[in-house]
């Protein structure tokens, strides 16, 4: 166990001293926050300096009144389509909305002309406005006054309430068990990926240069591989850890800034005592609904769940990128042995926002969360909802066995392959390998 230790420390050290981790581990995390203080001040620039947009309208209806919002203004005439196409060439306006008359029980032609490509929100509200326009002129051509069909509508919400065995109430929101699911799942996906290729990248090069020949005299092939996974999986948890801290940090600099404020920020100010006088005014109910379903968050267990299944799907995949490193000479040769591991990192990933995230309790859903193979993405997108304890201990005992097995699967691999040189390997050579005692 102790030369493992000293595999392990001697992965991360040679790791973490380099220049390349030192540059990614700080720029990393100054990208995101930079790039989005970049489209802020290009936004809040473009704000600031934007010209009014005139779009000229044509309606043969005589119906439709479109008020000016934001930098658009609407400016209403009878002229002809083709001077309306020219105004617009010629940069006279912005836009051209031509509304030819139409049937208010199916209206069609209705045509916006511009020098470029209308965003989506803009062409939605155009939609929404006319659409709003043409249903209160249905509704008043059949005796219905808008006005009081307006006030018969009422806004309904349903509160979500979960009941536990022993009949306690929690208040949940399935957006933020979403969100909370697809970033953590998200994040276990691409740190399997990234720290698993490194894993693979290190064998090869090791095995390249030789250096492999002179470690396994002193130490055995399979302590090799686990103390080369666990170091480099450390590395990698060393790197995230820092980059958590540093984008929350610079994130709160950049937006505070722009005189915005971070989101928990803003939930704590809500839940101070000097909000609850407001409490009973409409305006506060949703935020004080978000406060109630975060407060009822296990956020503990949460977390504890990520760390498991975080370094659990890691060493479940690190051997198998260990095994194939071992396998091959050159990085163009372990792409044939990928797609039986990327297979299922895939149908994880997919199964993640098709089926875990829309329905978390479905059968596919708990095979997709148990199976060891797919469980560490799939049952972090079922954790925020809540997840049974048998099924987690299944599955938790599933990946355990899974982990196991692979890396005594990868190990007799690793142990051959380690010092074959100038052999093709197929798939065949590596069972005959994982049969070999």
């Amino acid at each position: 166990m102790n030369k493992v230790f000293l595999v392990i420390q001697r992965e991360y050290l040679a790791r973490v001293k380099k220049k390349s981790f030192l540059l990614a581990t700080i720029l990393t995390p100054l990208i995101f926050p930079t790039v989005m203080g970049i489209f802020l001040w290009i936004a809040v620039g473009e704000e600031k300096g934007a010209s009014l947009r005139i779009i000229e309208v044509v309606d043969d209806n005589n119906l439709f009144f479109l008020e000016s919002r934001d930098q658009y203004a609407f400016s209403f005439s009878k002229v002809a389509i083709d001077e309306g196409k020219r105004q617009v060439q010629s940069g006279e306006r912005f836009g051209f909305l031509y509304i030819p008359k139409i049937q208010l029980d199916s209206p069609t032609g209705i045509t916006y002309f511009g020098e470029t490509n209308p965003s989506m929100t803009f062409i939605a509200d155009l939609e929404s406005s006319l659409k709003r326009r043409i249903e209160e002129q249905r509704m008043m051509e059949s005796g219905i006054d808008p006005k009081v069909l307006d006030a018969y509508r009422t806004r309904v919400s349903i509160q979500s309430i979960t009941l536990d065995n022993s009949g306690n109430e929690k208040i949940n929101d399935a957006t933020i068990n979403y969100g909370i699911g697809f970033f953590t799942g998200i994040l276990i996906y691409i740190f399997i990926f990234v720290y698993g290729n490194q894993i693979m990248q290190g064998v090869i090069e090791e095995k390249s240069s030789r250096i492999i020949e002179i470690l396994v005299s002193s130490i055995k092939p399979f302590q090799l591989m686990l103390g080369k996974i666990i170091g480099i999986g450390a590395v990698g948890l060393t790197q995230f850890l820092i980059w958590l801290m540093l984008i929350a940090g610079v994130s709160s600099i950049v937006i505070g800034y722009f005189g915005m404020q971070m989101p928990q920020q803003t939930a704590m100010e809500l839940a101070s005592p000097a909000m609850t006088e407001m409490s009973n005014m409409n305006i506060n109910n949703d935020y004080s609904e978000i406060i109630q379903v975060i407060g009822g968050i296990n956020f503990v267990k949460i977390a504890l769940t990520f760390v498991f299944y975080f370094i659990g799907g890691y060493l479940l995949y690190g051997s198998f990128f260990a095994a194939i490193g071992a396998a091959v000479d050159t990085p163009s040769d372990a792409q044939q042995f990928m797609l039986p591991v990327t297979i299922p990192l895939l149908i994880a990933y997919l199964g993640l926002f098709v089926f875990v995230l829309d329905d978390p309790n479905s059968n596919v859903s708990f095979w997709l969360s148990i199976v060891p193979f797919t469980s560490p993405i799939a049952m972090m997108g079922r954790a925020s909802y809540g997840v049974p304890f048998f099924d987690l201990a299944l599955s938790m005992s599933l990946l355990i066995i899974g982990f196991l097995s692979t890396t005594w699967f990868a190990g007799k691999i690793y142990k051959i392959g380690i010092l074959m040189h100038g052999s093709k390997v197929n798939y065949k050579t590596l069972w005959k390998w994982i049969k070999m005692d």
